[in-house]
Protein backbone atom coordinates (compact mmCIF):
# COMPACT_ATOMS: atom_id res chain seq x y z
CA UNK A 1 0.00 0.00 0.00
CA UNK A 2 1.33 3.79 -1.11
CA UNK A 3 2.02 5.61 1.72
CA UNK A 4 0.48 9.31 1.59
CA UNK A 5 2.88 12.07 3.13
CA UNK A 6 0.73 14.81 2.79
CA UNK A 7 -2.30 15.18 1.14
CA UNK A 8 -3.04 18.45 -1.19
CA UNK A 9 -5.99 19.00 -3.42
CA UNK A 10 -5.40 17.07 -5.93
CA UNK A 11 -4.54 13.88 -4.23
CA UNK A 12 -8.23 14.25 -2.45
CA UNK A 13 -9.68 14.89 -5.85
CA UNK A 14 -7.75 11.30 -7.00
CA UNK A 15 -9.16 9.44 -3.94
CA UNK A 16 -12.72 10.33 -4.35
CA UNK A 17 -12.28 9.11 -8.13
CA UNK A 18 -10.43 6.27 -7.06
CA UNK A 19 -13.76 5.41 -5.36
CA UNK A 20 -16.25 6.61 -8.29
CA UNK A 21 -17.97 8.93 -6.14
CA UNK A 22 -19.87 12.35 -7.05
CA UNK A 23 -18.67 15.22 -4.55
CA UNK A 24 -21.59 14.85 -2.37
CA UNK A 25 -20.95 11.74 -1.75
CA UNK A 26 -17.09 11.67 -0.92
CA UNK A 27 -18.12 14.53 1.31
CA UNK A 28 -20.37 12.24 3.44
CA UNK A 29 -17.67 9.28 3.27
CA UNK A 30 -15.37 11.40 4.65
CA UNK A 31 -17.90 13.19 6.77
CA UNK A 32 -16.93 16.54 6.01
CA UNK A 33 -18.95 19.56 3.89
CA UNK A 34 -19.82 19.43 0.21
CA UNK A 35 -17.80 23.40 0.20
CA UNK A 36 -14.60 21.20 1.30
CA UNK A 37 -14.38 18.90 -1.15
CA UNK A 38 -15.51 21.72 -4.04
CA UNK A 39 -12.44 23.67 -2.68
CA UNK A 40 -10.13 20.65 -2.84
CA UNK A 41 -11.07 20.58 -7.03
CA UNK A 42 -10.47 24.55 -6.89
CA UNK A 43 -7.27 24.42 -5.64
CA UNK A 44 -5.44 21.15 -6.58
CA UNK A 45 -2.02 22.60 -4.86
CA UNK A 46 -3.34 23.81 -1.70
CA UNK A 47 -2.86 21.41 1.75
CA UNK A 48 -5.66 20.33 3.76
CA UNK A 49 -5.71 21.54 7.49
CA UNK A 50 -4.37 19.14 9.30
CA UNK A 51 -8.09 17.40 10.60
CA UNK A 52 -8.22 16.66 7.37
CA UNK A 53 -5.61 14.86 6.40
CA UNK A 54 -5.93 12.71 9.80
CA UNK A 55 -9.41 11.96 7.67
CA UNK A 56 -7.96 11.50 3.96
CA UNK A 57 -5.06 9.23 5.52
CA UNK A 58 -8.42 7.14 7.45
CA UNK A 59 -10.41 7.09 4.26
CA UNK A 60 -7.68 5.60 2.16
CA UNK A 61 -6.16 3.09 4.96
CA UNK A 62 -9.42 1.55 5.05
CA UNK A 63 -10.35 1.81 1.69
CA UNK A 64 -10.52 -1.26 -0.39
CA UNK A 65 -7.53 -2.91 -2.62
CA UNK A 66 -9.18 -2.08 -5.91
CA UNK A 67 -9.72 1.42 -4.70
CA UNK A 68 -6.23 1.64 -3.65
CA UNK A 69 -5.03 0.52 -6.78
CA UNK A 70 -6.82 3.11 -8.99
CA UNK A 71 -5.79 5.32 -6.61
CA UNK A 72 -2.22 4.96 -7.12
CA UNK A 73 -2.77 5.00 -10.92
CA UNK A 74 -4.51 8.03 -11.13
CA UNK A 75 -1.32 9.57 -9.61
CA UNK A 76 1.20 7.87 -11.67
CA UNK A 77 2.38 10.53 -13.61
CA UNK A 78 1.38 10.83 -17.40
CA UNK A 79 4.11 8.87 -19.91
CA UNK A 80 6.35 11.41 -22.18
CA UNK A 81 5.28 11.74 -25.48
CA UNK A 82 8.02 12.27 -28.06
CA UNK A 83 7.20 15.26 -29.95
CA UNK A 84 6.56 14.22 -33.35
CA UNK A 85 9.03 15.50 -36.37
CA UNK A 86 7.85 18.46 -37.81
CA UNK A 87 7.57 17.75 -41.79
CA UNK A 88 10.69 19.44 -43.25
CA UNK A 89 10.87 21.10 -46.95
CA UNK A 90 13.95 22.06 -48.54
CA UNK A 91 13.51 25.16 -51.04
CA UNK A 92 16.18 25.88 -53.77
CA UNK A 93 16.60 29.89 -55.15
CA UNK A 94 19.12 28.90 -57.68
CA UNK A 95 20.47 31.75 -59.47
CA UNK A 96 22.11 32.19 -63.40
CA UNK A 97 23.08 35.66 -63.55
CA UNK A 98 20.30 38.08 -62.76
CA UNK A 99 17.58 35.30 -63.47
CA UNK A 100 15.86 33.02 -60.41
CA UNK A 101 14.20 29.51 -61.66
CA UNK A 102 10.91 28.65 -60.52
CA UNK A 103 8.08 26.25 -61.31
CA UNK A 104 4.54 27.17 -61.64
CA UNK A 105 2.58 24.24 -59.49
CA UNK A 106 -0.97 22.43 -59.55
CA UNK A 107 -3.19 23.54 -56.61
CA UNK A 108 -7.02 22.19 -55.94
CA UNK A 109 -7.83 24.80 -58.20
CA UNK A 110 -5.14 27.13 -59.02
CA UNK A 111 -1.84 27.44 -60.39
CA UNK A 112 1.37 29.51 -57.87
CA UNK A 113 4.84 30.09 -58.61
CA UNK A 114 7.19 28.80 -56.27
CA UNK A 115 10.48 28.20 -56.27
CA UNK A 116 12.09 24.54 -56.91
CA UNK A 117 11.47 22.29 -53.49
CA UNK A 118 11.00 18.83 -52.02
CA UNK A 119 10.31 16.88 -48.87
CA UNK A 120 13.07 15.51 -46.73
CA UNK A 121 12.97 12.84 -45.16
CA UNK A 122 14.41 12.05 -41.58
CA UNK A 123 17.92 12.56 -41.27
CA UNK A 124 18.45 14.14 -44.54
CA UNK A 125 20.82 17.19 -45.27
CA UNK A 126 18.91 19.97 -46.68
CA UNK A 127 21.19 21.06 -48.59
CA UNK A 128 21.45 17.85 -50.33
CA UNK A 129 18.08 17.65 -50.69
CA UNK A 130 17.78 21.27 -52.24
CA UNK A 131 20.29 20.15 -55.20
CA UNK A 132 18.39 16.74 -56.09
CA UNK A 133 15.20 18.15 -56.06
CA UNK A 134 15.88 21.25 -58.27
CA UNK A 135 17.51 18.61 -60.81
CA UNK A 136 14.71 16.35 -60.28
CA UNK A 137 11.81 19.04 -60.96
CA UNK A 138 13.29 20.70 -63.49
CA UNK A 139 16.50 19.13 -65.17
CA UNK A 140 19.12 21.88 -63.39
CA UNK A 141 22.13 21.40 -61.87
CA UNK A 142 22.86 23.74 -59.57
CA UNK A 143 25.26 24.15 -56.55
CA UNK A 144 24.64 25.23 -52.91
CA UNK A 145 26.28 28.85 -51.93
CA UNK A 146 24.46 29.55 -48.60
CA UNK A 147 21.60 28.44 -46.55
CA UNK A 148 19.33 31.21 -45.84
CA UNK A 149 17.56 29.81 -42.66
CA UNK A 150 14.21 28.14 -42.17
CA UNK A 151 10.65 28.99 -40.62
CA UNK A 152 7.13 27.66 -40.64
CA UNK A 153 5.75 28.37 -43.49
CA UNK A 154 2.69 30.68 -42.94
CA UNK A 155 0.66 28.90 -45.81
CA UNK A 156 1.09 24.72 -45.48
CA UNK A 157 2.66 25.18 -41.95
CA UNK A 158 5.98 22.79 -42.33
CA UNK A 159 8.97 23.56 -41.51
CA UNK A 160 11.03 25.35 -45.06
CA UNK A 161 14.22 25.08 -45.12
CA UNK A 162 15.95 28.09 -47.63
CA UNK A 163 18.79 27.50 -49.73
CA UNK A 164 20.86 29.58 -52.04
CA UNK A 165 22.40 28.28 -55.08
CA UNK A 166 23.93 28.59 -58.46
CA UNK A 167 22.94 27.62 -61.43
CA UNK A 168 26.13 24.63 -62.83
CA UNK A 169 24.37 23.77 -66.06
CA UNK A 170 21.03 21.99 -67.71
CA UNK A 171 18.07 23.17 -69.70
CA UNK A 172 14.86 24.58 -67.99
CA UNK A 173 11.83 21.92 -68.55
CA UNK A 174 9.21 20.41 -66.66
CA UNK A 175 10.20 17.11 -65.95
CA UNK A 176 7.51 16.72 -62.97
CA UNK A 177 4.30 17.26 -64.95
CA UNK A 178 2.15 15.48 -62.43
CA UNK A 179 3.09 18.32 -59.53
CA UNK A 180 4.00 21.34 -62.68
CA UNK A 181 2.40 22.80 -65.16
CA UNK A 182 5.69 25.05 -65.94
CA UNK A 183 8.99 26.10 -65.15
CA UNK A 184 11.40 28.97 -66.28
CA UNK A 185 13.92 31.17 -65.65
CA UNK A 186 12.44 34.50 -64.61
CA UNK A 187 14.36 38.13 -64.02
CA UNK A 188 15.17 39.36 -60.67
CA UNK A 189 13.67 42.53 -61.16
CA UNK A 190 10.03 40.51 -62.21
CA UNK A 191 10.22 38.03 -59.15
CA UNK A 192 7.22 39.52 -57.69
CA UNK A 193 4.90 39.53 -60.06
CA UNK A 194 4.95 35.76 -60.22
CA UNK A 195 5.28 35.55 -56.09
CA UNK A 196 3.94 38.09 -53.88
CA UNK A 197 7.01 39.68 -51.81
CA UNK A 198 4.62 38.98 -48.74
CA UNK A 199 4.95 35.33 -49.63
CA UNK A 200 8.86 35.45 -49.77
CA UNK A 201 10.80 35.05 -46.59
CA UNK A 202 12.76 37.86 -46.11
CA UNK A 203 15.99 36.46 -46.61
CA UNK A 204 15.29 35.44 -49.98
CA UNK A 205 14.80 38.98 -50.99
CA UNK A 206 17.68 40.35 -48.69
CA UNK A 207 20.23 37.85 -50.89
CA UNK A 208 18.53 38.43 -54.57
CA UNK A 209 19.41 42.54 -53.17
CA UNK A 210 23.14 41.63 -52.68
CA UNK A 211 23.41 39.29 -55.72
Amino acid sequence: MNVIDAWDGRKACALQQAFRMTQEAFADHLGVSVRTVGKWHAEPDAAPRPDMQQILDTAYERAADTVRHRFSLLLRPAPEVAPAQALRVAIAVVLRGDQVLLVCRRGDDSLSWQFPAGMCKPGAAVTSVAVQETHAETGVHCAVREELGSRVHPKTQVLAHYVLCDYLAGEATNRDTVENVDVTWVPLAALTRFIPPENIFPPILSALEAA
